[in-house]
């Protein structure tokens, strides 16, 4: 073994580290960091931005609007890439590195690697206080990024050079492990990002990774087999672990060898196309009366890489209390929730376990029956849910126009709001993973930047097809600079501003839960004398897009064909009604804070209401 031994600072063995990581996907050998997002201030400029500067061809920096948006980037960059590969993140110290907070939080929420590189105070304190130092009088140790010790799956502080060759492995390991992927935090103070230390040569070797597959217990596995051959009316739940884990195929085998009805998560749409016989729609709050009607009838679960949320669940009222749950995930945490039988491991490894063990059992011929026929059902509402002119503008019409007229591999994004609803509800599966709905952490602001990290993403591998944002008026004036990121660096994206006059989609849960409508729609915002609306097609032209407004379907329609035709992003802006827009069917209970104690009638008998679903609700952990 060498003994050589190479002089670099601690910023540049971070950079020459990731720059020799790789991986195989689809027989190819690609860097797992496929480069990273950064703005540069006092606290990360001088030192990491000089070791990336000599890698900036192998490590493309992108330059950001605004650290939110970067770490969103980051987290849809690395879902497209099925968490196969990773984006960094830098930012300075101070205010930059609280920006990424959110976006760490969106990570760790999606189980999704993302890898912040952040600056800190100096170690030494010789200038202390400095610049945009967060002073703890009785604890000087503590600083702004220990706040993201909650929110990241590893954190870390370099105190000293050497402290990387143990520290930067283990980020990347925890990473890339199906069980644990999330998020990690590196925090590097000003002067020890500069400080020397003699590196080992053999540590900048080329290595190239492989994500691990978790093989799960025999036994684990015999008892979801005895169950599963003792259900007269089984189900699958395919979550977003489904893509993750590679095994699609392995889940669509499965069902069609046992004739076992298919439902999916919110982060597990795009598991199977739209028109596959045994894919009965989306379940949860919301979901489709199909797949609810489903999982409310089955006696036995089959949880496939699933987390297993409230809005899946229908906060557990979605399921008979009776029924047996069987939950198969490589995260220990999600395969025990609510008194599940757990199969811990990879989701390939497991279908493919339980498939060769359930030789000859098939579903009841009248079950499968059954969730087609309710399939059907929702398949005639749909099409007459999104069916131009039935009603004032909706997001389902605009869907329903996308979907008609995108290609097969086109992606859609949306997050927030109620656009994540309806895309699940409305969007017809063309292809498989092509839907990118972040309802993890629901984040606002994720549409617009996760669509140009999908889309940076996306041009690596499938440059002809294109990204497509749905985003609300609310989430565009929250964060919308990216689409000037998106022209920069000429990342293409198609992107629908539907504005409904405000925050939409609470005022409907206000109005649903007996409360009058107040400050959500700006025409119900007491603190605003005369409201109006954003000009934004003027405000995205400033940016550079190529913007039109659209007043009718029609109108729409031609926009997005040109739009389809153009090199350039653009945006299409549309008024859509805040009342009647909304898809009304499909939905299952959901629970929220409402008030116990109140003078008003409407709040009251809400509140009844609302409590008398309870007795549903299973009992778990």
């Amino acid at each position: 073994m060498s003994d050589q031994t190479i002089r670099l600072t601690t910023a540049q063995a971070i950079i020459r580290y990731l720059n020799a990581q790789f991986i195989v996907i689809d027989g190819e050998r690609q860097r797992v960091c496929g480069g990273g997002f950064g703005i540069f201030g006092h606290g990360n400029v001088t030192c990491l931005g000089e070791a990336l500067y000599d890698h900036r061809e192998t490590l493309p920096l992108y330059r950001g609007q605004n650290e939110q948006g970067m770490g969103f980037a980051a987290a849809a960059y690395a879902k497209y890439h099925l968490r196969r590969r990773f984006m960094f993140c830098t930012a300075s110290a101070g205010p930059g590195t609280a920006n990424l907070l959110t976006a760490a939080a969106l990570a760790h929420a999606n189980r999704l690697p993302m890898l912040m590189l952040c600056g800190d105070t100096f170690l030494t304190r010789l200038p202390d206080p400095v610049l945009q130092q967060l002073e703890h009088f009785n604890n000087p140790a503590l600083g702004l990024n220990d706040g993201f010790q909650s929110v990241t799956r590893y954190w870390d502080r370099i105190t000293h050079p050497a402290q990387v060759i143990q520290s930067l492995p283990a980020a990347l390991a925890l990473m890339l492990d199906p069980g644990d992927c999330g998020p990690a935090f590196i925090a590097l103070p000003q002067d020890v990002q500069g400080w020397a230390y003699d590196f080992p040569v053999s540590f900048f070797d080329e290595k190239t990774h492989r994500i691990r597959r978790l093989t799960p217990d025999a036994d684990e596995v015999a008892d979801a087999v005895a169950l599963l051959k003792s259900a007269e009316r089984p189900v699958m739940i395919a979550g977003g672990g489904v893509q993750y884990s590679g095994s699609v195929a392995e889940m669509t085998a499965f069902a069609e060898a046992h004739q076992i009805p298919v439902i999916e998560t919110i982060a597990g749409r795009a598991n199977m196309v739209n028109d596959h016989g045994l894919n009965i729609g989306p379940i949860g709050v919301t979901g489709s009366n199909s797949a609810n009607s489903v999982a409310e009838a089955a006696d036995v679960i089959l949880s496939v890489g699933c987390r297993l949320q409230d809005f899946t669940t229908g906060s557990w009222t979605a399921f008979a209390k009776d029924a047996k749950l069987i939950s198969l995930n490589a995260a220990r945490h999600d395969a025990g929730k609510h008194k599940s039988l757990p199969v811990v491991g990879d989701a390939k490894l497991g279908l493919s376990a339980l498939d060769a063990a359930m030789a000859g059992y098939q579903a009841p011929a009248s079950w499968v029956d059954f969730a087609k026929a309710e399939r059907a059902k929702w398949n005639a509402y749909v099409a007459e849910n999104v069916r131009p002119g039935n009603r004032p503008n909706s997001y389902a019409q605009v869907i329903g126009a996308v979907n008609a007229l995108c290609g097969k591999r086109d992606r859609v994004v949306a997050a927030a709001g109620g656009l994540p609803a309806e895309v699940t509800a409305n969007w017809r599966t063309l292809d498989i993973g092509t839907v990118d709905v972040e309802f993890g952490f629901s984040c606002m602001g994720y549409e617009l930047a996760g669509g140009w990290g999908a889309r940076i993403a996306q041009s690596e591998k499938e440059p002809d097809a294109d990204t497509i944002v749905f985003t609300g008026d609310g989430s565009y004036m929250l964060m919308n600079s990216d689409i000037y990121s998106s022209v920069l660096s000429q990342k293409k994206m198609i992107v629908f501003v539907l504005d409904n006059g405000g925050f939409a989609v609470i005022n409907k849960l206000q109005n649903n839960t007996g409360n009058e409508s107040f400050n959500n729609l700006l025409a119900d915002a007491p603190t605003i004398p005369e409201a109006f609306s954003v000009d934004y097609v003027a405000h995205a032209a400033s940016m550079g897009a190529n913007a039109v407004f659209a007043d009718t379907p029609e109108q729409l329609t031609q926009a997005f064909k040109a739009a389809k035709t153009s090199d350039k992003t653009s945006v299409i802006v549309m008024n859509v009604d805040a009342y009647d827009g909304w898809t009304t069917e499909g939905h299952t209970w959901w629970e929220v804070g409402t008030p116990h104690v109140t003078d008003n009638p409407k709040v009251r008998a809400a509140h009844i209401e609302w409590e008398e679903s309870r007795s549903k609700q299973r009992k778990g952990v």
